[in-house]
């Protein structure tokens, strides 16, 4: 055990230092941390609509909400919290990234936030194209010939009955009105692209900025009138050079955005690798490995957690909302899973069925040492740690006990997170509990957290419950095993 600690001291230690401490990523982190306010809010209203609307329906039959006085105004104010927060999260998050991003490089942050937001808005779709169908031979030649002419896309698609497998044929118009901006573009879906424009779009801002490139005014201005004169040069260039490049590139992909192009080429393999249940437990044994040598692997591994598995998250939230496929809440949710549309597995699944306590399940290591622990070093931290621990903060016992450097805690604190993660995950996959549909601060206790986060499935704090008894057997032989040495060891 010495042997591995001292080789993962020699490699690891070194490349986790350097993740951890390397500045775009830490202003990428931090622009996560940066959208809670509004993301948070937004999560709050999705999850009470979940109570009042969604849950009732189903226990009580005929359950109608927008009927009931108070509760139909609830759920419309809901709304419209929703509209400012989750459905434009896109947006929420490319100001955050700009303003971090140019901090980092010591540069006016404000304008920085507005220099990655344009470039994300300036690419983005300001039409919206609306599709009608009509019985082929309904409309006759002259009506076409007129909707042609005023600009409608005129088409056909063919419809096959899934019974009776009979094909109808259908005249398609399509119309685009201009000047309305696309919802999609705007949500969850926008992050990978305001990653890339935000991230190009800044540096070139931040280094034109740090070589004075910039118009100076005299002493006499006032700050902020000569900051925001000594940001336009920078600023103009840099959104000039991403408009060239979203000029050249739809011209050269027939139309294509570039944001749309991100979706289908990135985002979507990418989020779909992070589905398989090998992805999730690398991530998961990745935040435990920076932990134990006392770097917040949450946190090192947050582009990933947030930019990956925090967007999936966001797209299940926005599916709960809006509804799919005429159906809604959890039911929509698992209709755009089989379709694609939504994930099984986020970032707040992980926060659900394995992180209760902490990263590594730590509550469940609490609990063993209050049981089996004969040391009264244990014993006290323990003690100590219980309260906090409920809340799922683990600092204490993690570098109290510590787990930290500690040899005898390394295999537990690597395996049972791994355990709990697999039961999460196969649960998930098999039906048995709803998927995360929620964003639920993470210091909600263990047990609630899992039932507020899954839109109330009851079922889902009993999965969490059996993911603790699993992680509090892996862990106990090792505590029991402590009892043999001697503090100084």
């Amino acid at each position: 055990m010495n042997a591995l600690t001292s080789w993962l001291e020699k490699y690891i230690l070194p490349i986790a230092a350097k993740i951890g401490g390397e500045k775009h990523l830490v202003a990428l982190r931090d622009a996560f941390i940066g959208t809670m306010p509004a993301t948070m809010a937004g999560s709050i209203a999705v999850m009470i609509n979940a109570i009042i609307r969604d849950l009732p329906g189903q226990f009580i039959e005929g359950y109608d909400p927008g009927s009931i006085p108070v509760i139909s105004q609830i759920i419309g104010i809901n709304g419209f919290v929703w509209n400012g927060t989750i459905a434009v999260a896109g947006l929420i998050f490319a100001f955050s990234f700009g303003f971090n991003l140019a901090r980092a490089y010591g540069v006016n942050d404000l304008a920085g936030g507005i220099v990655s937001l344009a470039a994300l808005i300036q690419g983005i779709a300001f039409s919206a194209p609306a599709v009608v169908q009509v019985e082929q031979g309904e409309l006759n030649k002259k009506a076409l010939d007129i909707l042609a002419n005023a600009g409608s896309v005129i088409g056909e698609t063919t419809v096959t009955d899934p019974v009776t497998k009979v094909e109808t044929v259908f005249t398609t118009i399509t119309n685009n009105a201009w000047g309305w901006l696309k919802l999609d573009h705007l949500n969850g879906n926008a992050f990978f692209t305001a990653m890339i424009l935000g991230f190009v779009s800044v540096i070139i801002f931040a280094k034109l900025m740090q070589k004075n490139i910039t118009i100076k005014l005299p002493d006499s201005v006032p700050p902020a009138v000569s900051k925001a004169f000594a940001a336009i040069i920078p600023a103009t260039a840099s959104l000039y050079i991403i408009a060239i490049f979203n000029y050249f590139f739809t011209n050269l992909m027939d139309g294509q955005l570039f944001i749309d192009w991100v979706q289908e080429t990135i985002a979507k393999p990418l989020m779909g690798v992070s589905q398989g249940l090998g992805a999730v437990i690398l991530i998961q044994l990745m935040i435990q490995l920076f932990w134990f040598f006392g770097i917040h692997g949450t946190n090192v591994m947050a582009p990933i957690l947030e930019g990956v598995f925090g967007q999936a998250q966001l797209i299940n939230i926005d599916v709960f909302q809006k509804g799919y496929a005429g159906k809604t809440g959890t039911d929509a949710v698992l209709a755009a899973i089989e379709d694609g549309k939504a994930f099984m597995w986020v970032r707040g699944s992980f926060d659900a069925f394995t992180m209760f306590g902490g990263s590594g399940g730590t509550i469940t290591l609490i609990l063993a040492i209050l049981i089996f622990s004969k040391r009264a070093d244990y014993l006290t931290i323990g003690k100590l740690a219980l309260g906090p621990g409920l809340f799922n903060i683990n600092e204490p016992i993690m570098f109290g006990l510590p787990i930290v450097l500690n040899a005898i805690m390394f295999i537990p604190f690597l395996l049972a997170p791994v355990v709990s993660t697999a039961i999460g995950y196969l649960a998930t996959s098999a039906g048995l509990v709803a998927p995360v549909s929620q964003a639920v601060t993470w210091v909600v206790p263990p047990l609630l957290l899992p039932f507020l986060a899954t839109g109330a499935d009851w079922r889902a704090p009993i999965v969490s419950l059996i993911a603790m008894i699993a992680t509090f057997l892996i862990w106990a032989p090792f505590v029991i095993a402590a009892n043999k040495m001697q503090p100084e060891e």
